[in-house]
């Protein structure tokens, strides 16, 4: 039987076949300070579906006090997202005609164990991951390319509003 040789991984050798991103400690840039507790690196990876372009994409999240200060939703798409090396707590509050302020009244959380696809349908709020313990979590997330710049809506919670986070 003949046999065929493993190669190493590389840009210019995998170019021809398709693209590839390593999600977790990406070398790739960053919409912030890499140091920050929240890391957002975009647009990772472009295939094409039909038409479309959805951008894979790596969340950091950093260990953190388990406070939702602020929320996002975006108006035309949903988000994919998947913790890939520690489990997650993911929060949602319901889409609503209440673009000005995020309904903290109705937010869930819920525990996302690594390695589960979570989708977030288009105008329900959230937010960036917390990771279930003093570790950090890579959060695999798929949105269409630049949808961060042309539909995300960002919205701090006033302090007072703000809800903890309590795992039982």
């Amino acid at each position: 039987m003949k046999s065929v040789e493993v190669r190493p991984l590389s840009v210019e050798k995998f170019h021809p076949y398709g693209a590839y991103a390593q999600l977790i400690n990406p070398d790739a840039i960053a919409t912030g300070p890499k140091d920050a507790p929240i890391v957002f690196y975009r647009d990772m990876v472009l295939p094409e579906f039909c038409g479309g372009t959805p951008a894979f994409s790596t969340c950091f999240c950093d260990a953190r006090p388990q406070v939702i200060e602020c929320g996002e939703f975006h108006n035309h798409t949903c988000e994919v997202s998947m913790p890939l090396d520690n489990d997650a707590l993911v929060w949602v509050a319901p889409a609503g005609a209440c673009t000005d302020r995020v309904p903290v009244e109705d937010i869930e959380v819920f525990y996302v164990p690594r390695g589960t696809v979570v989708m977030i349908r288009p105008g329900v709020w959230h937010h960036a991951a917390f990771p279930v313990n003093k570790k950090p979590v890579n959060m695999m997330i798929v949105l269409p390319e630049r949808c961060y710049v042309n539909d995300c809506c960002c919205i701090a919670i006033p302090k007072a509003d703000q809800r903890k986070i309590c795992c039982r």
